[in-house]
């Protein structure tokens, strides 16, 4: 390998010396192109490709951050180049977020959210370029529909006329979406997502407007008819607000009867009838509230109240006059006034007439306030039913046992609910629905016995059911002990009677062993011969070695009989 690497280096070095400069100096430029076409293609490589959503770069921070906050919520990540370009990983999540930022108008006003067409090659010839671009539209608008999650299958149809001269010739640029939904999706009944579909279109193509968009389903249905929608959003909306009311006595009767059942017990408090009544409407309300100046404030370290309050305050005041006089007809009449017959005049050239009039002008401040507000839905009323079952109790007798009737059911004795308590009951529930006696709301809150039929003769059959079976367990008992009884009294008596058998059978045979003893002493002392067995001569040999055992220790003998007899 070494050789083999010197060789190709001492030829390198030969070509190196043969070539002329300018063949050296086109190596080199071809040697370092080279490296820097490798650098550059790994930079390349190592950097990942993203997508901008708007081609366009976002200045507004705040309407950025809102982009950027409601793509978070779609779970995607997003990365914001240093221009203010928004950019996702593919072009198919850029497709889906720009459509949801265009249905709910999260797109800022003056930004293009296409970008069609930046670059253009000057041999393309005007009509080309409008076809492209139309077509450019037609399928980027066509695919951004399809992206959304209620759409299976979209088709769009864009019409662009040429433009005339005069506006009133101009032909109206028209849009037609049919879409196909997928299963279980609610678009073809939800306004606003017709609507965003709508929104689309308009910010793709210049000039459409609303009602040159035609939108359908697959069988034809016109979808954004939003007049002919009316209807159904009237009864959305009535759905809605019965939902609402739904809800609302949902809590509260959750919350009356947990204030009920902690005292007394679910099972007595089960008969719960809440309603409320509701405006739905929203109003807007103003008022003026008038209330007096405050000259001068109370001083808190006197006793009583010393401050000094006025209705209102004089800020200008101004005062005119006017005099006249002269000679001349003086009118018989009061001057300035107006309505009245033409009063009669005098000659009186002769005389001296005299006028004077002062008017006082005066501007009073005052404290005003205007409130402005406006009211959601209201609770109008609030009514509260309740029905609270009172207590039954088990009668006994003098052993403690209940009590049992004939038809076999047990004696039970009803305690009605005081009134008092009753009371106390009904402020209960007035707290906890925050009773409105000016809202006229009504809380009713009665003792009725409740029908417990089915469950008194369940915990009758039960009890008698235990009875029973206390009956029959001690009966059985009984029998189990009557014969443990009588098995241990027979046992004591057989044995007796086996001892007495063994012993009278003992005794016959001592009794035999001691005449063939004596017969055969008898018959040796006569000079007999009698032939004995083994074992009787054994027998006669234990008896007399017993025999003289008990004359030589007598007392050893009587403690080993009184061992016998103990442990028979």
């Amino acid at each position: 390998m070494n050789e083999w690497l010197q060789k190709f280096i001492e030829q390198i070095k030969t070509l190196w010396g043969k070539w002329t400069l300018v063949q050296k100096l086109i190596l080199i430029g071809i040697v370092v192109a080279a490296l820097v076409a490798v650098v550059v293609m790994v930079r390349v490589s190592a950097t990942p490709t993203m997508v901008p959503i708007i081609d366009a770069p976002i200045k507004d921070e705040t309407a950025r951050d809102r982009i950027i906050t409601r793509i978070n919520e779609e779970g995607v990540k997003t990365t914001v180049s240093s221009t203010g370009v928004i950019m996702v990983s593919d072009e198919k999540t850029a497709r889906r977020l720009r459509s949801i930022l265009i249905r709910e108008d999260l797109i800022p006003s003056g930004t293009d959210p296409w970008a069609l067409f930046d670059r253009d090659r000057w041999t393309i010839t005007d009509f080309e370029r409008n076809v492209n671009l139309r077509r450019a539209i037609t399928q980027m608008v066509t695919e951004h529909v399809k992206a959304l999650d209620d759409v299976d299958d979209a088709n769009v149809t864009i019409v662009m006329p040429e433009r005339q001269l005069f506006q009133a010739d101009q032909n109206p640029v028209t849009a037609s979406v049919i879409i196909t939904p997928r299963p279980g999706s609610d678009i073809t009944t939800n306004r606003k997502k017709i609507e965003g579909i709508q929104k689309i279109l308009k910010f793709a193509v210049e000039g459409l407007k609303d009602e040159n968009i035609v939108i359908t389903d697959q069988n034809g249905l016109v979808l954004n008819d939003f007049a002919g929608m009316q209807d159904l959003d009237r009864l959305e909306l009535s759905k809605r607000e019965q939902r609402l009311i739904q809800s609302l006595e949902a809590q509260y009767r959750a919350s009356v009867l947990k204030a009920l059942q902690q005292i007394y017990t679910p099972d007595r408090v089960r008969d719960l009838n809440i309603k409320i009544e509701m405006d739905m409407s929203k109003k807007a309300i103003q008022t003026e509230e008038f209330f007096p100046i405050t000259i001068k404030p109370d001083n808190p370290d006197t006793p009583y109240d010393d401050s000094e309050l006025a209705k209102s305050i004089t800020r200008s005041q101004s005062t005119s006059s006017t005099k006249w006089e002269g000679t001349g007809f003086n009118p018989e009449g009061p001057a300035g006034v107006e309505g009245q017959t033409p009063p009669a005049f005098k000659d009186m050239s002769n005389l001296y007439g005299k006028v004077e009039q002062q008017t006082l002008t005066q501007n009073e401040e005052i404290n005003k306030r205007q409130i402005q507000e406006e009211r959601s839905p209201t609770i109008n009323r609030v009514t509260v039913s309740v029905n609270i079952d009172g207590k039954w109790k088990v009668k006994y007798n003098d052993k403690g046992e209940p009590i049992i009737n004939k038809d076999n059911t047990i004696e039970r004795e009803y305690i009605p609910i005081p009134d008092d308590e009753l009371k106390k009951a009904q402020a209960l529930v007035q707290d906890a629905i925050g009773f409105s006696r000016s809202r006229g709301d009504s809380v009713t809150v009665q003792n009725i016995q409740f029908d417990r039929t089915k469950e008194f003769a369940e915990q009758d059959a039960a009890f008698l059911r235990q009875r029973q079976f206390q009956v029959t367990m001690l009966l059985l008992l009984a029998g189990i002990t009557v014969l443990l009884v009588s098995f241990l009294i027979f046992r004591l008596v057989s044995r007796e009677l086996e001892r007495r058998r063994r012993l009278r059978e003992e005794e016959l045979s001592r009794q035999h062993q001691m005449m063939r003893e004596s017969a055969l002493r008898q018959a040796e002392e006569e000079g007999v011969e009698v032939s004995m067995s083994v074992e009787e001569r054994k027998r006669l040999e234990l008896q007399e070695n017993a025999i003289n055992m008990a004359k030589e220790h007598p007392e050893d003998v009587a403690q080993l009989i009184r061992t016998w007899l103990l442990e028979e």
